[in-house]
């Protein structure tokens, strides 16, 4: 059972494909969706994979005000976080959730674009943040509100979506929820200040049932295809279609802290409680300190997909 929960953001800066697969359906390679909701998500196991590949290349982390550069230290501290590569006698110490998506951003008439969210959406948030002993500090707005000083609004609190025009109120929640994401979901750099700011001009809650409407049929789906180098021509069987989570979704995953899962002490490396920390308080700040504030998430890294801009909760 996990000790400490911390919660972290991500804000894709490309679009983004967590493949489910192959599918019958209008879209030959589909994300993932709950199955309940068909809200966007991405698979803790995906997740935890792909920040252990990012870590299993770091040549420096620092833990207790220590670089640790050994790379034998660095290899046992890797494999007592995130369990062995071909499985063992122990597990892993760091574990994370499915990552939910928190924004969804869509065309408006107004603003260039919305980022939308919904009350299950951000009562899932509240309950989340539980688990990491978090106070929000305000109640989650409802549906159908923007916060003061929106620019979507048209006229007479009415906001246009896509091609949809939503009957919108001006709510306090609201706008103590937007302020919130302005401190809290996007890096303080200088290079995300625009979007920083723009959250409390384009955020808008929608009900549940408008938000599902959108996550579903507004990704980016895109086709594909291969050209045969011999005739120049798409090569036969070559034509398909792939589903993105579009650029600026905001998603949020919790790390999950254990103590290390070896009986000697001898062997826990730097994960070895000292200085008055933790085991799990020493696996969280690895983890902390060594996720670079851009990471690759998903498949077609290959073609620019999946790149992503991390925010841990209270790391500067």
């Amino acid at each position: 059972m996990y000790k400490i929960a911390k919660p972290f953001f991500m804000l894709c800066e490309t679009p983004l494909h967590a493949g489910s697969g192959n599918d019958l359906g209008s879209v030959d390679l589909p994300i993932q969706r709950e199955r309940h909701t068909q809200f966007p998500k991405v698979e803790g196991s995906g997740l935890k994979g792909s920040i252990r590949e990012i870590f299993e290349k770091l040549t420096e982390v620092e833990l207790n005000g220590v670089k640790v550069r050994d790379k034998e230290l660095l290899k046992d501290a890797i494999e007592m976080a995130f369990g062995p590569e071909k499985g063992g006698d122990f597990a892993g110490a760091l574990g994370f959730t499915d990552a939910r998506v928190l924004l969804f951003p869509v065309k408006s008439m107004k603003g260039v674009f919305a980022w939308i969210t919904c009350p299950k959406v951000l009562n899932r948030l509240q309950a989340d943040f539980t688990h990491c002993k978090i106070d929000l500090g305000f109640e989650m707005p409802k549906g159908n509100t923007i916060p003061k000083g929106s620019a979507l609004v048209i006229k007479d609190g009415k906001i246009a979506l896509e091609e949809y025009t939503f009957s919108m109120s001006i709510d306090d929640n609201c706008t103590k929820l937007a302020n919130w994401m302005v401190e809290n979901v996007f890096p303080k750099t200088k290079e995300l200040d625009y979007l920083r700011e723009s959250v409390n001009k384009n955020l808008a809650v929608l009900t549940d049932e408008d938000f599902t409407d959108f996550v579903v049929h507004s990704t980016e789906v895109i086709t594909r295809t291969k050209i045969d180098s011999n005739t120049g021509t798409i090569q036969k069987g070559a034509l398909f279609t792939e589903e993105y989570l579009p650029t600026d979704t905001v998603l949020y995953s919790l790390a999950l802290a254990t103590p290390v899962f070896k009986k000697d002490d001898s062997e826990k490396g730097v994960f070895r409680a000292a200085a008055g920390k933790t085991e799990e308080a020493l696996v969280m700040e690895f983890f902390e300190k060594g996720l670079p504030s851009v990471i690759q998430l998903g498949g077609n890294a290959t073609i620019g997909k999946g790149l992503i801009r991390t925010n841990v909760w209270g790391v500067e």
